[in-house]
């Protein structure tokens, strides 16, 4: 691939024209608004002057709402050999496209599945999806040549290829990302008009459960508005279990013993199964998910304190796996939280304790 058009200069869109600019591909952004795709080019993602010809592949980058329109305007206008959408949806889009006709062998649906909660030109990275699944929803009739432009495009973005249904990744979405992120807003709604001495006690785990409920409302409705049917069933099966939870709950605080134990044999239930969903989600790079001790070390909130302790734990030839961090309400302190191979974790502790840190048990 030499040459390349990115129509969409959102988070997405600017994040591939720089991952593909990155690596000498010439490319060029479109974007009904001009100074979006101004701001992508002056970040180095490209030129925002029009193609001299038709360019090797067309990445359109558009909420799902405008996808099938977008990439209708650009195949008539024969703006590329390959064309390729990057929404976040992917059995609509094509049904609409053959809805008009179109001659689909130059066209397949993907979607890389990484994302930020800001949007825009300004939030982009070239190493956005670096290692994260990008899916592909080849058909029969999707060009050998199509889809290997497509496979170029993930290897430049240093993602990795997973081939799907479009109607199975829509489900599959809607489970890992859509239902989720509805979850954390209702969740997060609760805060609204709460107590501001019970906000002031939110730790870690409500961060953690809320954090994606930051993201910009407009493009999460043009998100669910193209996937509303898996989500709503998802969601459904969350109430039934929430109802039952409530029950159980109700239970526990009955005065009746039978009804206590029935309302604890409920919430344990609730509580084991989410153990394992939680022990399904894939672990580091992909893979199977590790148990990893915790080495919790205490800092001041200054300049330079996690790079030390990450330069420590390079002296002790210590792998960090992977980290966390919980702020100290009122206190310009925090606790970082180490995640190790089980061995590694007493020769760290030690090294660390040797290097003056504080550690908590």
């Amino acid at each position: 691939m030499r040459t390349a058009l990115v129509i969409g200069t959102g988070l997405i869109g600017t994040s591939a024209a720089l991952a593909l600019a990155r690596r000498g591909v010439a490319v060029h952004l479109a974007d009904h608004d001009t100074e979006q795709a101004r701001t992508a080019a002056a970040l180095g993602a490209g030129t925002a002057a029009e193609p001299e010809g038709p360019v090797d592949l067309c990445v359109v980058a558009v909420p799902p709402a405008h996808v099938a329109a977008t990439l209708a305007d650009a195949m008539r206008r024969g703006r590329a050999r390959g064309y390729l959408d990057v929404a976040s949806v992917k059995g609509g889009p094509r049904r609409e496209l053959e809805s008009l006709g179109l001659d689909l062998t130059p066209y397949i649906g993907t979607h890389p599945m990484s994302g930020r909660e800001r949007s825009g030109p300004l939030a982009a990275s070239a190493d956005l999806f670096e290692g994260r699944p990008w899916v592909l929803t080849p058909t029969r009739d999707t060009d050998t040549e199509v889809l290997n432009l497509a496979l170029e495009l993930v290897a430049q973005c240093r993602a990795v290829p997973v081939v799907m249904d479009a109607d199975a990744h829509d489900r599959a979405v809607a489970l890992v990302s859509h239902m989720p992120h509805l979850v954390s807003s209702m969740v997060a709604a609760r805060l609204e008009n709460a107590e501001e001495s019970a906000v002031r006690l939110c730790g870690q785990g409500i961060r953690d459960v809320t954090r994606i409920a930051a993201s910009d409302p407009r493009m999460w409705i043009d998100i669910l508005s193209a996937n509303p049917g898996p989500v709503a069933d998802l969601l459904a099966d969350v109430a039934a279990d929430l109802q039952e939870t409530v029950a159980a709950l109700r239970g526990l605080a009955s005065a009746d013993e039978g009804k206590r134990h029935e309302g604890a044999t409920g919430v344990a239930s609730v509580l084991r199964r989410g153990n394992a969903g939680q022990a399904r989600v894939p672990g580091k790079h992909g893979s199977a998910p590790s148990a990893y001790e915790v080495v919790a070390v205490l800092i001041n909130d200054q300049p330079g304190q996690l790079a030390r302790i990450f330069a420590d734990a390079e002296r002790a030839g210590v792998n960090v796996e992977d980290v966390r961090i919980e702020h100290a309400t009122g206190q310009q302190a925090g606790l970082v939280q180490l995640m190790v191979e089980p061995a590694a974790a007493a020769p760290l502790a030690a090294a660390l304790r040797e290097r003056g840190w504080s550690l908590r048990p």
